[in-house]
Order: structure tokens, then sequence, then C-alpha cells
């Protein structure tokens, strides 16, 4: 269960023991982040600069450092431990113009499950203490956005005066699992430059009872009544966007159950990201720096040419594919998600889409591991953001034969063998069919087309270096871009933005003197 709190990837290695002592940053790693959050590195000839105040500058500076288990290093938070591995490993692949964006250091986390343990008396929420079921409670977090630090203290009062019993685990008693605390900043009456620390809270109970009818449905409903009075949009101090409540009694590692109830506040929560309007329900994956994310969105449109056909594979709500149908006047977007909560989400974020936008836009409720090469053909650009385990060996496969194979229009890289198989297995050819689907006026070119992109986003460092040789193996694709973001400061952990081509690479040709200049050579695809 701990790991499902975890705010940040695992990391291969813990720096909890380590003293207090703040390294200098390697001068050589390429910080090309927002200059406002960058630790500045003044000429060692200036009398002035304090080395201990340049690294206080960029501490976590917690009271929870050491007993909570999602911060792992305390120093020189914009620039994780694992960057110079990244630098050279990139370096070693021929991308020499590898950058990281920093971004802010606290305060970023808007996105936030949390376990509810403890008595009514003295409620702790929090997370597990690593290695344990022991709950470190962190009221001072420093990650999170300080507005969800202000909810979790309504929260514990709520629990105390209503002697709400906070879950055992040992008894399965109790009746307050878990809380998830999630801000958007959506909110066009404040200036653009207020609108982050203005954040307002949806707030999620995970409530140990089947649905709202259970005998304790009256603990429920007087403490979101509470929460609302107290922090909602009447009250003196808004905080709370919305309350939710989710039934869980399951005795596995599961946060959440099935049923989801609305229960006061607003029922859509808002964010605009990546030049578009996004709709996220309580049960939709989100990101949790919502400000990285944004970054690493705007990133990923300049490596999508415009008028791509574009396939989203571990799609989710559709944020990614959404985005480049916007901003790059996609041809057409086919988003696939195995998660079928989040087509809702899909489906209200479509409606938020400008009316001007003419792209055939399609959501698909299944898993992008089976017959992944039915997803590959007829896009230009495939995107790929899987879990931290990495892509599934069978689309890594596909990948490599699809480059491998001289394609023409007629030819596919499938077998009658494909086909027979799809007859015997119905639920494959139903899963091909767009759970969502908007139809575009723009008419799409029938031909069979091949991905000559992969964008692959990753959050796992070790499965991402592992797929990355594997792709390059077959020499069938070259890495072309690498981009780092500090979605966690204070992990090991990086979100890498990585662009393949499909073909061979070209080296760079040294002129020599006395001989005419040559066209440089282009490999079979042009590039």
């Amino acid at each position: 269960m701990a790991l499902s709190l975890l705010p940040a990837a695992t990391v291969s290695a813990r720096l909890a023991t380590r003293k207090p002592t703040p390294p200098a940053a390697p001068s050589s790693l390429p910080h090309r982040g927002n200059p406002s959050t960058l630790r500045l590195h003044p000429s060692s000839s200036s009398s002035s600069f304090d080395p201990a105040a340049a690294a206080a500058s960029t501490a976590l500076q917690c009271p929870h450092f050491q007993l909570c288990s999602g911060c792992t290093h305390e120093w020189n938070l914009d620039c994780p431990p694992v960057l110079q591995e990244a630098t050279e490993f990139f370096k070693s692949l021929g991308v020499s113009d590898f950058t990281f964006e920093s971004g802010g250091l606290w305060g970023w986390r808007c996105r936030a499950k949390l376990a509810v343990r403890g008595s009514s008396d003295t409620p702790l929420i929090g997370l597990y203490q690593e290695g344990t079921h022991d709950i470190v409670d962190i009221p001072m977090c420093r990650a999170h956005h300080p507005n969800i630090n202000a909810a979790v203290d309504l929260l514990k009062e709520g629990i105390s005066k209503l002697k709400v019993e906070p879950f055992n685990e040992d008894l399965g008693t109790g009746e307050l699992r878990y809380v998830q605390m999630a801000v958007t900043t959506y909110n066009t009456s404040l200036p653009l430059q207020d609108r982050y620390l203005n954040g307002k809270v949806q707030v999620s109970l995970v409530w140990n009872s089947r649905n709202e009818h259970s005998d304790n449905h009256e603990k429920l409903s007087s403490l979101s009544n509470f929460l609302w009075r107290n922090g909602g949009a009447k009250s003196n101090n808004h905080l709370v966007h919305s309350i939710w409540a989710n039934f869980q009694t399951s005795n596995s590692n599961v946060i959440f159950g099935n049923k989801w109830r609305h229960l006061l506040g607003e029922r859509e929560f808002s964010e605009h990201i990546g030049g578009i309007d996004i709709s996220l329900d309580p049960s939709s994956f989100g990101q949790a720096n919502t400000q990285a994310f944004n970054s690493l969105l705007r990133k990923l449109q300049k490596h999508v040419s415009y008028g791509s056909s574009v396939v989203d594979l571990y799609a989710g709500s559709g944020i990614i594919g959404l985005s480049l149908a916007a901003t790059r006047k996609c041809r057409s977007v086919r988003c696939v998600e195995i998660n079928k909560e989040s087509k809702l989400s899909f489906e209200k974020s479509v409606s938020r889409l400008p009316k001007t936008i003419d792209s055939a836009i399609s959501w698909h409720n299944t898993d992008a591991s089976v017959e992944p090469l039915h997803w590959l053909k007829g896009s230009d650009v495939v995107v790929v953001d899987p879990p931290r385990k990495g892509l599934h060996p069978s689309l890594i496969d596909a990948l490599r034969k699809v480059a491998l194979t001289e394609l023409k229009s007629n030819q596919a890289p499938e077998s009658s063998i494909m086909k027979v198989k799809d007859e015997k297995r119905p639920w494959v050819l139903r899963a091909r069919e767009a759970s969502v689907h908007v139809e575009g006026n723009t008419t799409l070119d029938k031909s069979q087309t091949w991905p000559s992109t992969l964008i692959y986003i990753s959050c796992g460092w070790e499965s991402f270096k592992e797929d990355c040789r594997n792709l390059l193996s077959s020499r069938a694709w070259y890495l072309e871009k690498a981009h780092a973001f500090n979605f966690f400061p204070g992990t090991q952990s990086i979100e890498v933005l990585a662009v393949f081509k499909h073909g061979r690479q070209t080296a760079k040709r040294t002129k020599k003197a006395g001989k005419k200049k040559k066209t440089p050579k282009l490999s079979h695809n042009g590039r």
C-alpha cells in the first residue's frame, strides 16, 4: 500500500542518510528551465557570494524529511541526482543538446492521495513511513500546494469535532480511509499571475462503506457539510472547490472503490493546460505537477508537424492528444486508454475544445498492447506515455517491425493469421470501435501510412533506458531530441520527453580542403 501513496517514481537509491552538506551542482548539467526557479552560480571572484545561502535557496527545508517516504533528498532540488547520469546517457546516443527544466521547487504538488489513520481526537493524515504501515503526519509538507495543507487542517478539525473514526487497518473498522486532495487553478476572474496560489481544492473522501446508504452515512453527510460550511464558496475563507465521496470496503491495497458520489460544490473540475481547457473527474488520472506538465506539453507540441495524424497510446483522459489536436491542427487524433473511468473526462474536455478545430478525434477503451499494429497504422506520429514499468514488449516489437519494414501504401506488416484471430475474438474488434468519436470536416487520406515520429514520455528512468536501447538496437529508429522536466523535486525522479525518428541518423560530414562541396547524403526517409 505504501507504493500507492508515494508521490514520485520509485528511486534506485535512497539518499535519506546523506549528511546535510550541500554539494555544488555540476556546472556541465544543461539547466534550461525557468530562470526564476534556477539557482544562479555567481563568479567565484564575487566577494558577496555565500555558498550556504545559495544552497539554502534550493533546499527542501521540510520538517517531515527522513520520516515521510515522499522526498528522498533535501539539497539542490533543482538538480536531481539522476540528472548527471541522464546527461551522459543521452550524450552517448548522440544527443548533445539534452535539456532540463527545473520549474517550481516547492508547493508544486496539486494532487495528493493521503491515508487517514490515528483517532478522532488525534487524526493523522499523510504517507506511510518507508517500509511500514505507520503513518507520518505531514501538515507542513513543502511539496504540497499550500491550499492542500490548509484543506488537510480543516479536515482534521472536522474529524475531531464530529468524532469521525479514522480507518483501522488491522481491524478493518473506522469510517474515513483516505482522502484525495486535487487543486484547480482555473479561475478566469483572477489575473493570470494570481491564479496558482488561489487554487481551490477538490476533496474526495474515501469512506469505509459500500454506498451512501450504509449505517455511517450520516457521519459522511455531517463531515462534508462541515467542510463546505467552513471552506466552501459562501464561507469566509473559500478554500474548497467541491466534495466527493468514494466508497471502499476492500482489504486490498487499492485506494479507490468503484462507486463515486458528488456531494457538494461544483461538479466540473477544470484546468487550462497545454493550450486547452480540460476536465478531470476525481477518478481520472491527473498529473500532480500541473505547471511542469504544461511545460512538457508545450515542448512536445513543437515536435509535431501541423496537420499530422496522431495516435496517443496510454492516453488517460486524452489531454496530450487533445492539446495536439488544438495546437497543431491535426488531421486526426486517436486516444487509446485501458481505464474506462477516463472516458467521461475525455468527453467533457472534447466539449470544451474550440469549435474551429477541424480534426477527427476518437477515444478507445482498450489495451494498447493488444494488436498494437492496428493502432500504429494510419498515423504519422505515435505518442506513448506508459506507466513506470515502461512499454509492453508487444508494442516495442510492433514499433520495431513497422520501422524495419519498407512499407508501401498497400502493404502492412500484419499477416492473414492476425486477421483470422480477429474474427475469432470479436471483443478485439469491438475495442477498436471508438467509445467517443468526433468527426472532422477534413477528408482523411485513406492510404496506409505508418509513424515516422515516436514521442516517448517517461516517468520511469530505468524502464525508459531499457526501452530506448531496444528501440535503437534495430537501427530502424534513432534518437533525435531529449528533454527532461523536474516533475517531482526532492526525489530521484525526472520526467523524460524523447523524440525518435524513423530511419538511420545521418552522420555529419566534415568539409575537406580542396574538395568540391557535396550534397549531404540522406537516409531513405529523407532525414
